[in-house]
């Protein structure tokens, strides 16, 4: 029998013994098809018991054969000839009838069966790309190696090498976002003086020279050991001598700690009295001009001195100074001169329009920054001005967050001194806000982060209060976020004027002080929590009010229209802007919504005074006109908290914002979309309060290590127009 497949190849199974080829092979049958897929079963057995008969005796006997085919039948199932169909389906089967069975002899008899391995079939091959140095191909392979290196040396310039390039299928391209915070770089240096380099220098030999004189000094003790003996003889002799020399160094020792004590204790006097003391401040005064006269004379916005040149003779300096001057002199009349001939010259004309196109963008200069050791840490939550005195600033210390709480500061800061505060108050608490009187302005208020109120004196030395309202049964049960002094009208007329001073807390009060003996306090207006104004849909049902733990909404922040102060405007934890009148206490005038998170500042515009600005955590600025309650302009330009706002003094159009990672200056005038001025926070740092200067273009921008920066503002051309 023989098996082919579809290509006509022979696919027969081989057995698995091999008879000699001259013994005489029976033809397969029925039983090498069935044993092919029984495995080790008896038909296996049987085919090999037949060929042993057939090698032994030449013959087949009729009972093996009939033996054979009834096993074949039992084994070969109408299943199992199915699964012989399906695998081998060009198989043709032919089996011959076996009549004949086995005997009992037969049965008896030991039969061999031989197991042979068939050949491999490979499904998968894989050769590798490495070859041991051991293996007994390393020679070929190694000497297939060189050639290959002959040939790509010889590959340049050869005709037998062409080169093709080939278009092959170029994978799907993938890109992965990943979002991180932005790397900030900073440059840090350090100054070597030559003094520096000197004493290391010396350090490092004065530790061998110490070793040097430990070796000689073990080496004389075996010198002074040999003297001892004549030393002994001579002692006998100076001991009466020691004795009267002893008693004159101790009456000597004891006049010169006399003289000491006597020197220290006046030295300590000199350095106690007040003469001392006001001379040291003076020479601090003149040592901090000196060093900061350039940038105190940009902040006065002065023109920059330089030193004179230094010669001999004073006679010649007098003369350089007046030649400078004539020269001067003439520069400015070359100058007019040349300005009427540009009146007149079309080319001249040209020219200088394009020059003007040509305009330096507005940026802020730094000049310098208040702080201490004593600030070093606190985050600047207020700064205020002196009503009368343009270069005293009052800075407050504390912290917003109420797990980072810590005792707070209040210092007095001079245009003089920028390197240590002229006062410096200690207070128990946190510094939230504070403001300078304007009737008396020597009193500086300053409110806490526990609701106290106190005033302090800064004519005086001493740094205790003089009133506070910690002791109050009407103090404030929370942070007072805001203070002010406002001067209100006592009649109608309006000629009496009484300053009083007003405060808002997160208690949900706004509150007015009176000083007389003390602190006595009238609630101007307890804030209400007001529900929001969403409407139901069609069809739904009416939505119900959850329960309310406090009655009254925290208050934030306040501001007095600038030409009436009978109102004023209230900003609310809530987000909500309430426009209030000191004769009611119990209900609102207007209601302005637009933000989503608490309102930190509102402040009306000095010059156009229907509009005011505010600022809020929920990233934006809002612009307002008191007759409208919808917002006339959003201004988002980061997505950090806006911490405080305030207008320019000297321009409609300019205001300041400090966001917690830059500073803002923004010129409505100029742009309504972005700011003009952008300044960023260090990495370590966040901006917390800005103010303008009264006099100067100079910005204050205050941060969360307790620096107080000062900036210039350069090229912001203010606007005339008082015109919104």
């Amino acid at each position: 029998l023989q098996v082919f497949d579809d290509e006509g190849k022979d696919v027969t199974p081989h057995p698995l013994f091999r008879s000699d080829p001259d013994t005489v092979v029976p033809k397969q049958g029925k039983l090498l098809a069935s044993s092919d897929y029984s495995g080790a079963t008896g038909s296996g057995f049987l085919s090999s018991f037949s060929m042993h008969q057939t090698e032994e005796n030449g013959s087949i006997s009729k009972s093996n054969i009939s033996t054979t085919e009834s096993i074949l039948d039992e084994i070969v199932e109408p299943g199992s000839q199915q699964d012989a169909a399906v695998s081998l389906s060009d198989a043709q089967v032919r089996c011959e009838e076996i009549k004949e069975q086995l005997t009992e002899e037969d049965l008896d008899r030991r039969v061999d069966i031989y197991l042979t391995e068939t050949e491999t079939i490979w499904i998968l091959d894989m050769p590798s790309a490495a070859v041991s140095v051991e293996s007994e191909d390393a020679g070929r392979v190694l000497e297939r190696n060189k050639i290959d290196v002959d040939i790509c040396k010889n590959r340049p310039g050869n005709d037998r090498f062409v080169e093709k390039m080939m278009q092959t299928i170029n994978g799907a391209v993938k890109n992965k976002e990943v979002q991180c915070n932005k790397i900030v770089m900073e440059d840090k240096g350090m100054v070597v003086t030559s003094w520096d380099l000197y004493d290391s220098f010396n350090a490092s030999e004065i530790e061998p020279t110490s070793k040097v004189e430990g070796s000689r000094a073990t080496t004389g003790k075996s010198s002074t050991s040999h003297m001892t003996k004549k030393r002994d003889q001579t002692a006998s002799a100076t001991s009466a001598r020691g004795s009267i020399t002893s008693s004159t160094t101790t009456s000597k020792s004891a006049v010169l700690a006399r003289i000491h004590e006597e020197e220290k204790k006046r030295l300590e006097a000199i350095l106690i009295s007040e003469n001392f003391q006001q001379d040291l401040f003076f020479m601090e005064r003149v040592l901090m001009e000196n060093i900061f006269q350039p940038k105190l004379a940009a902040y006065r916005q002065f023109p920059v001195l330089t030193d004179p040149a230094v010669t001999s003779d004073n006679g010649s300096t007098v003369v350089a100074m007046k030649e400078t001057k004539q020269e001067e002199h003439d520069e400015g009349r070359k100058d007019k001169e040349e300005q009427k001939e540009a009146l007149t010259d079309p080319s001249i004309l040209s020219d200088l329009n394009k020059t003007s196109e040509e305009i330096v963008p507005p940026s802020l200069e730094r000049l310098w920054s208040y702080m201490c050791d004593l600030t070093n840490g606190h985050t600047v939550s207020s700064m205020a001005w002196s009503k009368v005195n343009p270069d005293l600033l009052a800075v407050g210390y504390g912290t917003f967050d109420f797990k980072e709480q810590k005792k707070g500061l209040a210092c007095c800061w001079s245009l003089k001194n920028p390197m240590w505060p002229e006062r410096v108050f200690q207070c128990k608490h946190g510094v939230t806000a504070l403001d300078f009187s304007m009737a008396s302005p020597n009193l500086l208020a300053v409110g806490m982060y526990d609701g106290t109120i106190a005033i302090y004196d800064v004519r005086n030395c001493n740094t205790t209060t003089l009133m506070d309202s910690g002791e109050s049964s009407e103090k404030h049960t929370g942070p007072v976020w805001q203070l002010k002094w406002v001067e209100q009208d006592r009649d109608a007329t309006g000629d009496d004027k009484r300053e009083t001073l007003i405060s808002i807390s997160a208690d949900g009060r706004i509150t007015k002080w009176l000083i007389q003996k003390g602190l006595d306090c009238t609630d101007l207006m307890k804030i209400k929590r007001t529900g929001s104004e969403k409407k139901n849909l069609p069809g739904e049902k009416e939505r119900k009010s959850g329960a309310v733990i406090s009655r009254q909404a925290a208050g934030m922040c306040f501001d007095f229209h600038p030409k009436d102060t009978t109102f004023y405007l209230a900003g609310t934890e809530e987000g909500l802007i309430h426009k209030c009148s000191c004769s009611y206490d119990k209900q609102f005038l207007e209601t302005y919504r637009g933000h989503k998170g608490p309102v930190y500042k509102v402040a009306w515009n000095p010059f156009s005074t229907d509009v005011f600005l505010s600022c809020s955590a929920d990233w934006s600025i809002i612009l307002w006109h008191q007759n409208s309650q919808m917002p006339i302009l959003t201004f988002s330009s980061t997505t950090t908290v806006v911490h405080d706002i305030m207008w320019s003094p000297k321009s409609i159009f300019i205001f300041a914002a400090a966001n917690e990672s830059r500073v803002e200056i923004w010129d409505l005038s100029v742009s309504i979309l972005d700011p003009v001025i952008t300044h960023f926070a260090s990495p370590e740092a966040k901006f917390t309060s800005v103010l303008f200067a009264k006099n100067t273009d100079c910005l204050l921008v205050g941060n969360s290590k307790g620096e107080v920066i000062v900036f210039e503002l350069q090229n912001l051309a203010a606007s005339s127009s008082t015109k919104v």
